[in-house]
């Protein structure tokens, strides 16, 4: 065998040698790396889950109900008011106590309203009172990530609807409200390896359980749970 011969065959195993290299390195890594981004979408997909169920929670407060709707808890959002109730001064004053007491004595009809009043002018009182808030100001107000357009949207998956439902179902011969929202893993994971996105909703599946992000349900009460949580 010529020198030429053997140089070329030399190279040609090397060449073949490096490549099984880089193809074991790559099916370890492969999947490591899938994990990583899985973890990345999953955490955006939860906080944005955890922003409907907050809204959905504060919807139902107000319209004794939830909504299926996007374009109505975006509507309660912008201009909707929630009923709220101030706790005014303290328990632990003992004077402010007795003033109550003794005003209360006085006027069995005062109203919250005119006991606030009597605060405000430097009465020392303590007493409840209801005040109307608007949704915008109380809601996710310190959240500067925050944007109620993108709400209905899955993360990741070029716009593509978060799905949800809202139902009234008779539990113990009571109306309770229910709602769940969904994000499949299929769409929260647009764009990753398909194969190992498969291998992943057959595991869920395995264990019973859903294949992608959901909060609430509609089946039965969960206090409004995230699977995840």
């Amino acid at each position: 065998m010529n020198k030429v011969l053997k140089a070329v065959l030399s190279i040609v195993l090397f060449l073949a040698i490096a490549g099984l290299a880089y193809a074991i390195v790559n099916s370890i890594m492969e999947p490591v790396n899938f994990n990583k981004q899985v973890e990345a979408r999953r955490s955006v997909g939860v906080q944005r889950l955890k922003d409907i169920r907050t809204l959905q929670v504060a919807y139902r407060s107000v319209n004794g109900k939830f909504t299926a709707d996007f374009d109505s808890l975006k509507t309660f959002y912008e201009t909707g008011k929630m009923e709220v109730v101030m706790q005014i001064g303290s328990n632990d004053d003992s004077l402010a106590v007795a003033n109550t007491e003794k005003l209360k004595k006085a006027n069995r009809k005062i109203t919250p309203q005119q006991m606030y009043e009597l605060y405000q002018k430097g009465e020392s009182l303590v007493f409840s009172i209801k005040n109307s808030i608007n949704v915008k100001d109380t809601l996710f107000h310190n959240r500067a990530d925050f944007n109620i357009d993108s709400l209905k949207y899955i993360p990741f998956s070029g716009k593509q609807m978060v799905e949800m439902e809202a139902v009234q179902k008779q539990v113990s011969g009571v109306n309770v409200p229910l709602f769940e929202a969904r994000m499949p893993y299929r769409k929260l994971l647009k764009g990753l390896d398909n194969q190992l996105r498969i291998n992943l909703d057959a595991e869920c599946r395995a264990k019973n359980s859903y294949e992608g992000l959901q909060v609430g349900s509609i089946s039965a009460p969960n206090n409004n749970a995230g699977n995840w949580e």
